[in-house]
């Protein structure tokens, strides 16, 4: 039996590590304790790591907003600029668009 690489749950884990990796890159791009202190918010507050946020953004959402302030808008286009390559995938555009609501 030939295995559909296409098919949805494949592109969904794909999209989920390619999310993971855009925010991880962004915020350790800001530095290591900042993404280490993003995480554990995450954790403690939502019970929840960064690959949990792409079926939760809204999880991300608020702890940058907490973390940030205003400026999270920034993180936020760092982790675009990270995705625009995969921006025409709807569950891609859907994340970013909760996290930059």
């Amino acid at each position: 039996m030939e295995y559909d690489f296409r098919s949805v749950g494949w592109n969904n884990q794909v999209h989920k590590a390619i999310v993971t990796l855009a925010v991880e890159q962004a915020l350790t791009k800001i530095g290591t304790p900042v993404f280490e202190r993003v995480c554990d918010k995450l954790f403690h507050e939502h019970h929840c790591y960064i690959p949990d946020c792409y079926e939760n953004p809204e999880y991300l959402h608020i702890v940058l907003k907490e973390i940030f302030g205003a400026s999270y808008l920034v993180v936020i286009e760092s982790i675009q600029d990270n995705l625009k390559e995969h921006l025409a995938q709807y569950s891609v555009k859907n994340f970013l668009e909760v996290i930059a609501k």
